[in-house]
C-alpha cells in the first residue's frame, strides 16, 4: 500500500485543536505526536480505495473463472445424461423388438 494514497496526519492542526479545547501547548504537542505515531504505525492495516478496487477486480476475475468452470461441468453433465438416455432408448428399443 502506498503511503502517498493515505492522507497525512496533521500534528500541527491537531495540536491547535487540542489547545483550543483547553490543553496546554506542551500537552497538545505530545498528544498530537502520539496520535501521529499511532496512525503511522497502523497505516499498513488500512485499505485504500486503490486496494479495494484491485481486490474487487481480482474477485470479479475469480468469479468469472468459477462461472466458466461451472458451465463446463454443467454442459458435461448434461451431455452425459443425453448419452445415457440415448443408450437407454436403444436398449429399450432392442427389448421391444
Amino acid at each position: 500500500m502506498e503511503l502517498s494514497t493515505i492522507a497525512a496526519f496533521d500534528t500541527l492542526a491537531t495540536a491547535h485543536t487540542l489547545e483550543e479545547a483547553g490543553f496546554e501547548r506542551k500537552q497538545a504537542e505530545i498528544i498530537a505526536s502520539a496520535l501521529r505515531q499511532a496512525v503511522e504505525a497502523n497505516r499498513d492495516r488500512h485499505a485504500t480505495k486503490v486496494d479495494l478496487a484491485a481486490t474487487k477486480a481480482d474477485l470479479k476475475a475469480e468469479f468469472a473463472a468459477l462461472k466458466a468452470e461451472m458451465l463446463k461441468v454443467a454442459i458435461g453433465t448434461a451431455a452425459a445424461i443425453v448419452l445415457a438416455n440415448a443408450g437407454l432408448t436403444v436398449a429399450l428399443i432392442e427389448l421391444l423388438r
